[in-house]
């Protein structure tokens, strides 16, 4: 069964989302890496090569269901923030609406009665959890140092010791 034109315009959009997402990331880890904040940067370049493979992923999976990819202009993400606790507000922030838009495109899948992309989908709303609840992690342990150069010191060890996963 070919994919409808709702679910492949949707999944395009999604493309998009996770390509912005990389983008956003990869200008955090910009950010710290300014403020001489090497592991904070590193555990952003990480996350930005995470999104980097959602977004393949959704367009591999685009691809095999002979849909058409269709890449847009990806939009500047912020590149200043007032903190590294501000920072990571920033991204929590974003990936609740990166979660909305998985939702609304597994709704989308379920009117559609598109049980691949239900089933395909089910991976990303996994994820989703996981990234909102390290991110809540991290902002809760960053609320705790305050202004604490040395504890910032020690969590910038702690995130640098990230190692890129498989997905």
């Amino acid at each position: 069964m070919a994919i409808s034109k709702r679910i492949e315009d949707a999944l395009n959009q999604q493309i998009h989302n996770e390509f912005y997402s990389a983008y956003l990331y990869l200008s955090m880890s910009t950010y710290s890496d300014a403020n001489n904040l090497p592991g904070f940067a590193q555990w952003m370049r990480i996350q930005n090569e995470e999104e980097r493979s959602h977004g393949m992923r959704l367009l591999d999976y685009l691809e095999a269901r002979s849909g058409r990819v269709r890449l847009g202009a990806i939009e500047q993400p912020p590149g200043e923030f007032d903190s590294q606790l501000a920072m990571f507000e920033t991204a929590l922030e974003h990936e609740s609406e990166v979660t909305t838009t998985i939702h609304r495109l597994y709704e989308l899948a379920k009117e559609e009665s598109d049980y691949p992309t239900e089933v395909e989908l089910q991976w990303f709303v996994r994820e989703q959890v996981e990234e909102e609840k390290t991110l809540q992690d991290i902002l809760a342990q960053l609320r705790m140092i305050g202004d604490q150069p040395t504890a910032l010191v020690m969590m910038d060890r702690q995130l640098g010791s990230r190692q890129t996963e498989a997905t």
